[in-house]
This record gives structure tokens, C-alpha cells and sequence, in this order.
């Protein structure tokens, strides 16, 4: 991506709220690389922080100067739920993406401090380039960490290996790591779980503790640790080789197009009412509905609202030509 696209007429700019900071993230939706689009799975996890900020492992006394690493950054709003809870994080992703992120970090650094700059909370975040695998970039960024994380990096079945053995050098003994990920297709989605079962203890965190807004059936987040003993970056790799992989998951392409049924029925979107078991952030089985969508009282949608239902409009049009 050229660093003179930034400032052209095809780039968005996105206001998004969060810890009681208006934070503004460029993005590029024209761009070939999938970074340059704020997900709104990432949304969901700043939420999520959010609303489990005020006690528990998420509160800012217990967060404090925590290192954290977050892979695939993209337009860097994940990073930013952390620090603003006191963590040190790296930002990190690709080459091409790393001018729009470093654009966006530094854009929210300034408005954080001229909002309230005698602020201690907020903790600090940087830039770094960091390609999955690459072992100099590895060891430039000081591992391990405290927290790992990343949201709507599992795009494509091929990056999994990589993503994993990349975790787990960045990973220490203690070390946590929160995925948020969006199923655009149920069979790599359970390929995936799988995997990452295999290599470490994965909790599921429950609708009920995400933002009452900033949730969809079809958004989760996992909270995992390190199965003892210590997993290796070669078991990572034999866990994900082609061979113990399902044929009918292979490749990108049959990811982005396969979409559940119900999530393309439109009633069924709306109505939200199926049921789920997932587990709570104490590793108890709980079975709850997924909340309705929320209504502004003139009945328009609200802006995540339009969000959610111009993404399910866009996978519904992906296959049709225009002519």
C-alpha cells in the first residue's frame, strides 16, 4: 500500500468510543490488503474489555505495565482496548500495513493525551513489523509477553500454522492469549477450534460478558493458555500439517464463500433466537440466547446494527455480477 494513499479521497475514517475516549482509526477499504479495514470483530473486543474492566484480570490495577503483543493489527483498534487499560503493547503486522497503522496509533496517542494528559491509566502502544514465522522479526519484538493477541486474523486455513508457531515463540509459561474471530464458515471454524484445543486449554467467553451492543452470534472470543508441558513450535506445525487437515477446508476461497444458512436468512439474523453452550471466563459450561438486536426508539438501525447487516448483505452479493 503507498503511503500517499492515506490521505486519498477512497480512505474512511471510523469514530469509535472506548473507555470514554472518541478514537479515530483510517482505514482503506480499496486497498488489496485486508488490514486496512477496521473488522468489527475488533470492535467487539475493545468492547468486551470494556465491560470487564472494572474487576477481574481485566482491570487496570492487574493491568498495568503488562506487555502485550497484538498480531495482525490491521488498523490497530484491538491494541488500543489494552493500552488504554495500562498495558505496553506492540502493534504488529505486515510491511504494507504498517504506515496506516502507525498513522492510527499515533493519531489516538495525541487525542488520548489532549483529552486528559495527566492521565496515568493509559499505558503505552507501538508499531512494529512482524511477519508470521519470521524469526529475526520474532526476536526484535522481546518476547515473551503477558497478553497475545489478535482479532479476525484465522482468514485463510494456510496462515494457521504460521499463526501458531508464531504464538508460541512470543508465548511464555504465563502468557495469555485472547482471539476474537468471526465464522465465515462453519467447517474451517471447527477445523480451528479443534487445532487450537489441541495445543492449548481455549475458553470460549460467553455472550453475556460481551458489550450489549457490540456482540453477534457469529463473533466469539477465545481465551486460551499453554497446555503443560510447553508446546513447541514443531508440534504447533505437525497440529496443522496437510495431512490432518479436512480436504473440504483447504484454501481461501471456499472460506470466504461458505456461509451458514442460517446466517444468510434474514428473519433468522434478525430474530437471533437460537441457543448456544459455550464456556464462562471460569471454564463453567453455561447455556444462554444470543441477545436481540438492538433498536433505536425511531426503529432505525443504529450504527453497529448497519455494520452487521452490511456485512451479511456482502457476503449474500459476493457471487453476483453486476453487469
Amino acid at each position: 500500500m503507498e503511503t500517499d494513499r492515506l490521505n486519498s479521497p477512497s480512505t474512511s475514517l471510523i469514530s469509535f468510543e472506548v473507555l470514554g475516549h472518541q478514537l479515530q482509526f483510517s482505514q482503506d477499504p480499496n486497498s488489496k490488503h485486508l488490514g486496512t479495514t477496521v473488522w468489527d470483530t475488533s470492535m467487539v473486543f475493545a468492547k468486551f474489555l470494556e465491560k470487564n474492566c472494572r474487576k477481574g484480570r481485566f482491570c487496570p490495577s492487574k493491568l498495568k505495565r503488562r506487555r502485550v503483543i497484538e498480531l495482525g493489527a490491521g488498523c490497530g483498534v484491538a491494541g488500543f482496548g489494552m493500552a488504554l487499560l495500562g498495558c505496553d503493547v506492540v502493534s504488529t503486522d505486515q510491511i504494507e500495513i504498517v504506515p496506516l497503522l502507525r498513522r492510527n496509533v499515533e493519531r489516538n496517542i495525541s487525542r488520548i493525551m489532549q483529552m486528559n494528559s495527566n492521565s496515568d491509566s493509559f499505558g503505552s502502544i507501538q508499531v512494529a513489523e512482524l511477519d508470521w514465522g519470521n524469526e529475526d522479526h520474532i526476536k526484535a519484538v522481546a518476547p515473551p509477553f503477558d497478553y497475545i493477541i489478535g482479532t479476525d486474523v484465522v482468514y485463510a486455513e494456510h496462515l494457521l500454522g504460521p499463526l501458531l508457531q508464531t504464538i508460541i515463540a512470543l508465548s511464555g509459561p504465563k502468557t495469555t492469549i485472547m482471539l476474537g474471530h468471526e465464522i465465515r464458515s462453519t467447517s474451517v471454524h471447527e477445523q480451528m477450534l479443534q487445532t487450537l484445543k489441541d495445543l492449548f486449554e481455549v475458553k470460549i467467553v460467553p455472550k453475556a460478558k460481551m458489550d450489549s451492543m457490540y456482540q453477534h452470534p457469529s463473533i466469539q472470543i477465545f481465551i486460551m493458555g499453554l497446555k503443560p508441558p510447553a508446546v513447541t513450535a514443531e508440534k504447533a506445525a505437525n497440529a496443522v500439517s496437510p495431512d490432518k487437515l479436512d480436504n473440504k477446508t483447504q484454501g481461501i476461497h471456499q472460506q470466504v464463500n461458505e456461509v451458514e444458512t442460517s446466517k444468510t436468512d434474514p428473519e433468522k439474523e434478525e430474530n437471533c433466537g437460537s441457543s448456544t453452550v459455550v464456556d464462562d471466563l471460569d471454564g463453567e459450561i453455561i447455556k444462554e440466547d444470543y441477545l436481540p438486536l438492538t433498536r433505536l426508539p425511531d426503529g432505525k438501525l443504529n450504527d453497529w446494527e448497519a455494520r452487521r447487516y452490511g456485512s451479511m448483505a456482502a457476503r449474500l452479493l459476493q457471487d453476483i455480477k453486476i453487469t
